[in-house]
């Protein structure tokens, strides 16, 4: 397949920040900023299932799509899922109405990891890195980066062990504490395919990549140093050979937030439950930062909205380096206006 176009869009907002330079005004963009909330999402998803939407380029292309000509939004991100790279390795995936993801065959033993085939991104996920190609050939000339993006090894290991979500992480913790050796070469091989994922996308024409530890929080300091912190530095390092900003964003992770750091990249995003101004202290002049609006804050009435976006804003204080974008992904029922006025709001109230 052709090469996704090469348009140089470094001097753009959001890119900039990224590389922690001056910019006319604070870049936006929102996770799930494809989804729910949206009614040109809900009428694909009256046709299609959500595996569906994901494994057909066009339409993965399309719902990328729908927030960037609804919204002034300085980045799109792919629509996928941190899931389908379960799938790649051989886990058999299914999006149960009412239940969430279950993976019909969780990862528990020896035997189960060694099962778990890593193969080239090409051929375990083909439709991902099609869609990059065809997003990035629909956002030419728009001047709008593309994200590409994938979860990490911890957040995946939890899925993978938990056979879907959790709420106390029993099992994914037992192996770790249970059985060391196991888990080990469960996250070489985790780490091994995040970071060739990544890099495909990077390949296929992503011009930013970001690693999601969405449930990295359960664990306590020491556990993520020892056991999960290598395996996410190793995903960014092969990530690096792409060329292109890496955020490494996590939530609940105030504790450890430092570690986060070494592990790699460019970009730390930060949940609401730690203030900006804070978190840029603890980080360094290093990285850029991104975040934190609480997503429930996104469905509140536009005065106390603004209030609360005014704050985070403050708390960045006018610094080089921060993106502005949610906690977590923004939730099913958000008022689609609020999230217009939001990027109104945010670029209009920052201009340099």
């Amino acid at each position: 397949m052709a090469a996704a176009p090469v348009t140089d869009l470094s001097d753009s907002r959001f890119l900039r920040a990224c590389r922690r330079e001056p910019v006319d005004a604070t870049p936006i963009w929102l996770m799930r900023q494809a989804g729910r909330y949206m009614p040109e999402y809900r009428a694909l998803r009256e046709k299609y299932s959500i595996l569906e939407l994901i494994k057909t380029p066009e339409l993965a292309c399309e719902v990328t799509l729908q927030p960037l000509n609804a919204f002034d939004l300085d980045a799109a991100i792919i629509f996928a899922d941190i899931l389908p790279l379960l799938e790649g390795l051989g886990l058999v995936l299914e999006f149960a109405r009412g239940e969430g993801p279950v993976l019909h065959n969780p990862v528990r033993t020896a035997v189960d990891v060694e099962a778990l085939l890593v193969l080239p991104p090409e051929e375990a996920l083909p439709f991902t890195l099609k869609a990059i190609r065809l997003a990035r050939r629909e956002l030419e000339g728009r001047g709008i980066p593309l994200i590409g993006f994938s979860g990490a090894p911890f957040t995946l290991a939890a899925y993978a062990v938990e056979g879907g979500s959790s709420r106390n992480y029993e099992k994914v913790k037992g192996l770790m504490m249970g059985d060391p050796v196991t888990w080990h070469r469960l996250m070489e091989k985790l780490s091994e395919a995040v970071g060739h994922y990544l890099l495909a996308q990077a390949q296929a024409g992503a011009q930013a990549l970001q690693i999601f530890d969405s449930w990295v929080g359960v664990l306590s300091p020491d556990d993520y140093r020892t056991l999960v912190m290598p395996y996410s530095h190793h995903a960014i390092e092969i990530a690096r050979g792409g060329g292109v900003p890496i955020i490494h964003f996590s939530t609940n992770t105030g504790g450890m937030l430092e570690l986060i750091r070494e592990a790699g990249g460019d970009v730390i995003g930060v949940d609401w439950r730690i203030d900006l101004a804070t978190a840029r202290e603890r980080l360094g002049n290093g990285v850029a930062i991104q975040g934190n609006l609480d997503p429930v804050a996104l469905m509140a009435p536009w005065p106390e909205l603004r209030r609360r976006a005014r704050h985070v804003l403050d708390r960045a204080a006018g610094q080089p380096g921060h993106i502005f974008n949610l906690g977590h992904g923004v939730l099913p029922r958000t008022p689609v206006d609020n999230v217009r006025r939001l990027v109104e709001f945010v670029h209009e109230s920052t201009r340099r």
